[in-house]
């Protein structure tokens, strides 16, 4: 089967072939996902919306699974110092939105962001398209499996702060699990990893993927930081 990893006009595929073992839960989790088990926020019915793509990429460590983020730059206008997964809207080139076209917007925007090689890259499934009203975007979380890791890091200094991956280990640990606080008030699950903190629509698709896999540890909910923590 074709992987999906040509960005340049090929066909872009999804392929569960040859995937490590420990994937098998987050596969489950891809195929039985219900979109409100994953956010309140969906899709506007009138269609609106500026359609986008993130990649969820899993990787192997020295610790074992991990997960490749980046922290958006301070001096942006939305989400600035953000850890987020990479990703962003759909181009025209892109194609279909409802076919390949998310498929390939989260290979290239991972590249452009993070100098990912795409080819290295074997995407599997994708969850159900979430919305966040804040900036209009309606997003589709691509999942994808690092087969073959390549050097990431800043491409673009004025667009990402940093690249980084986080072990899955640590983002199950209780002792990372935090409740984060909203200035007016809102609150939701974050994690406390890699000198950042992790919110959210980030930080709730992952607190999702951890709860559907069976990767979860209990953790205290009580346990709140405001939005301006620093390590």
């Amino acid at each position: 089967m074709t992987r999906a990893s040509d960005t340049q006009g090929g066909p872009v595929t999804l392929s569960k072939d040859g995937l490590p073992d420990w994937l098998e839960p987050v596969v489950r989790a891809a195929e039985t996902i219900e979109p409100l088990q994953l956010s309140r926020f969906l899709p506007p019915e009138n269609g609106s919306g500026r359609q986008s793509a993130v990649l969820i990429l899993f990787g192997e460590g020295e610790r074992g699974p991990e997960l490749l983020l980046m922290e958006r730059a301070g001096s942006l206008r939305s989400h600035a110092g953000q850890p987020s997964f990479p990703g962003g809207a759909l181009d025209p080139e892109d194609g279909d939105p409802q076919d390949e076209g998310p498929l390939r917007a989260a290979l290239r925007e991972a590249e452009e962001e993070t100098g990912l090689d795409p080819s290295g890259v074997q995407l599997f499934g994708v969850l159900p398209r979430l919305y966040i009203p804040v900036s209009g975007f309606v997003v589709t979380p691509v999942l994808g499996w690092w087969r073959k890791p390549s050097p990431v890091g800043v491409v673009d200094p004025n667009e990402t702060a940093r690249v980084f991956t986080v072990p899955v280990a640590d983002l199950t640990d209780p002792a990372h699990r935090v409740t984060a606080v909203h200035p007016r008030g809102h609150s939701g699950p974050a994690f406390l990893v890699e000198s950042a903190l992790v919110w959210g629509f980030t930080a709730g698709v992952i607190d999702r993927l951890l709860h559907f896999a069976g990767w979860e540890r209990p953790w205290d909910r009580g346990k709140q930081v405001p939005l301006d923590w620093h390590a």
